[in-house]
């Protein structure tokens, strides 16, 4: 059997405060009493009170905190923030249920994010590690993010030891698999591939009160795999489909990346990236996010390699974070159509 040590599940309302009260040797006081004081210690060191209402749950945890991160962090996705409120909820009333003596086995919190590229899947894994550690369901709130390289070995004997460090890392926190369908290779009679997943399937089982396990991919190879290997699609409980962004939610997007990156759209360089993001749509290998993303590093390119030619320039504060026009209809997309663009040598598109 596959098991990994030290699967302990913490609740809030369990103390951490181990080291005895502090405590005076009966003989200095004649009375036979500890003084008022030692008693007040003794009180403070007292675990807290089981929480009695939501409220309570939420004062401790401070999960409020990281679903507004969440909030903040991504925008849009709203299906899928719904849905890991609703979790949230579920692990709140467990916990208020927990403390009138209504025992239950740990809900399954094994999960497949399914959905393209630059969808955010990644950064809500990371605010949910957070939101189960909070809630005193994982000890520790890391994510541990792997690949199929990661977990499968090239060899007889290879396969078992690499899966069962990761596991060991990842224990106390989420384990993220992107692309997990890439663990089932059935064409291949020689893969090594199916070792790993017996070993995370036994482990979800076992130590399920101390490893939340996050499978990722595109949702129709997700859907593939879990047919292929029923074992796996049994333990998933919450299955969450990251929708593409919109056309406004792209540019809302590339505003904040600007913004976080101290830059600024100038007079109709806004414009100019909302028409790119039109043709950047009809393209393929659209990946969201993470394409906005690219996009903006390429028109800061331009921007330096346009600043640059004017060497003597005394630039101001605003002209080196804004974004001009011209560095967004450099691209090529633009120079495919026929529209004037002013490329610079040597510049990506």
């Amino acid at each position: 059997m596959y098991s990994i040590p030290g699967s302990t599940r913490h609740l809030p309302s369990e103390s951490n405060n181990t080291a005895p009260a502090p405590t005076r040797s009966a003989t200095s006081h004649p009375s036979g009493q500890a003084p008022a004081a030692t008693s007040a210690v003794a009180l403070a060191t007292e675990t807290p009170p089981a929480p009695q209402t939501v409220n309570d749950v939420l004062t401790q945890s401070q999960i409020e905190a990281v679903m507004d991160e969440l909030d903040r962090d991504l925008i849009g996705l709203m299906p899928v923030k719904q849905r890991i409120r609703d979790i949230s909820a579920l692990l709140v009333i467990d916990q208020l249920r927990a403390g009138v003596g209504l025992q239950a086995q740990s809900p399954s919190l094994h999960m497949s994010f399914t959905g393209n590229p630059g969808t955010g899947k990644t950064t809500v894994a990371m605010r949910m590690a957070q939101l189960l550690h909070r809630l005193g369901y994982v000890r520790k709130g890391h994510l541990v993010a792997v690949t199929r390289d990661d977990l499968v070995g090239q060899y007889i004997g290879h396969t078992a030891p690499k899966t069962k460090e990761i596991l060991k890392k990842a224990m106390g926190g989420v384990l993220f698999i992107d692309e997990a369908y890439y663990l089932y290779r059935p064409e291949n009679e020689r893969d090594y591939g199916q070792e790993a997943i017996e070993i995370l399937l036994q482990v979800m089982e076992n130590n399920r009160d101390d490893l939340v396990v996050i499978l990722a991919g595109y949702k129709d190879r997700m859907d593939t795999f879990f047919q292929s290997n029923p074992g796996m699609s049994s333990r998933i409980a919450h299955h969450l489909d990251f929708p593409d962004y919109s056309h406004a939610e792209l540019l809302q997007i590339g505003d904040r990346m600007l913004q976080t990156m101290n830059y600024q759209f100038g007079g109709g360089g806004r414009d100019a990236f909302a028409e790119y993001l039109n043709r950047r749509l009809e393209q393929p290998h659209f990946a969201n996010a993470r394409s906005v993303r690219n996009a903006l590093d390429r028109a800061r390119l331009r921007q330096a390699s346009r600043l640059f030619a004017d060497r003597d320039r005394a630039f101001t504060r605003a002209d080196l974070c804004t974004i001009e026009s011209d560095d967004i209809r450099a691209s090529r997309l633009f120079n495919a159509s026929g529209s004037p663009a002013a490329r610079v040598p040597g510049v990506p598109s």
